[in-house]
C-alpha cells in the first residue's frame, strides 16, 4: 500500500511537472519575443559595431517592426552605406540599394549569409522564420546569466522548415523574460555563434537589454556589437509602412 501511494504520488508530480519543461517552454519563448518586438510594433535607433582583430566599424540605422510578419530595416550612416534597407513581408525579404535605384529579393540560401558584412546573419535581423511557431521547444533546467535566473530552452526546428541553424540554446530570464544568452548550431551539430546580451535598462517604458555581441566561436577577435539609442513601443504602424514602396522611400 505504501508502495502505491508513493508511485501514485511520484505520477502525479512528474504530470505536474511536465509543462513547465514542455508546453510551457513555447510560452516563454513567446513571451521573450513580446518583450523584445513589442506586442504590436516596435521602432527602434541602433548602432552597429563590427570588430576584427585590426578595425573597428560602426553603423547607424533605424528600425521598424509590426508582430512578426513585418520589418523595416534602413541604414543612417556612414554616408557610403546611407540609404541601404532591408524589407520583410511575411517570408520574403527584400534588399534596397539606392547607389543602383534596385530592390533584390533574397532567395532562402542567402538568410544564412552575413548582414551588413557583421557577423549577424540575415536571418538574424530579419528572422524570416518564427522562433515560436517553426521550433520545437523544451525547458533543460535553469541557470544564471548576467546574475539573474534563467530557463534553458533548446529550440529545434520543425523537418519541414528551411532554416539557418539546427538547434539554438536559449537562456531566459525568469524576472523580465529578456534572452540573456543564445547560442546557434549548424546541421553538424557544431556551435557556430554566441550571442551575449547585457546593459539591462528601462527604455521605451519596458526593462531590456540594450546591447546584444553576437561572437563567433571560430574567429578569434571577431565579434558584432548592436546597442539600442532608442526603443519605442506598440505605436500604430501602418501596414503600409512594409512595402516595397516604402522600401525605396524611406529616410
Amino acid at each position: 500500500m505504501k508502495y502505491l501511494t508513493y508511485t501514485l504520488l511520484l505520477v502525479a508530480a512528474l504530470l505536474m511537472a511536465a509543462p513547465v519543461f514542455g508546453q510551457d517552454a513555447k510560452e516563454i519563448i513567446r513571451k521573450a519575443e513580446a518583450k523584445r518586438r513589442g506586442i504590436e510594433s516596435s521602432y527602434s535607433e541602433m548602432t552597429m559595431t563590427i570588430v576584427r582583430p585590426t578595425w573597428k566599424r560602426e553603423t547607424t540605422m533605424k528600425s521598424w517592426s509590426k508582430g512578426t510578419e513585418y520589418a523595416l530595416i534602413l541604414i543612417t550612416g556612414p554616408a557610403s552605406q546611407k540609404g541601404l534597407a532591408t524589407l520583410k513581408r511575411g517570408r520574403e525579404v527584400w534588399n534596397w540599394v539606392p547607389q543602383w535605384q534596385s530592390t533584390k529579393k533574397l532567395p532562402p540560401s542567402m538568410m544564412s549569409q552575413s548582414w551588413m558584412d557583421s557577423d549577424f546573419t540575415n536571418e538574424d535581423l530579419v528572422q524570416n522564420i518564427s522562433i515560436i511557431d517553426d521550433y520545437d521547444h523544451q525547458v533543460l533546467g535553469e541557470e544564471t546569466v548576467e546574475g539573474r535566473k534563467c530557463w534553458k530552452i533548446e529550440l529545434i526546428p520543425h523537418d519541414d522548415v528551411p532554416v539557418v541553424w539546427s538547434k539554438v540554446y536559449s537562456w531566459v530570464d525568469q524576472k523580465d523574460y529578456l534572452t540573456l544568452r543564445s547560442e546557434f548550431f549548424d546541421e553538424d551539430d557544431f556551435m557556430v555563434n554566441i550571442m551575449k546580451a547585457s546593459n539591462i535598462k528601462v527604455m521605451g517604458g519596458k526593462v531590456v537589454a540594450s546591447k546584444l555581441t553576437m561572437i563567433p566561436v571560430e574567429d578569434e577577435g571577431h565579434e558584432t556589437i548592436m546597442e539600442y539609442n532608442k526603443l519605442v513601443f506598440d505605436q500604430k504602424i501602418p501596414e503600409s509602412q512594409f512595402t516595397i514602396q516604402m522600401l525605396k522611400r524611406i529616410r
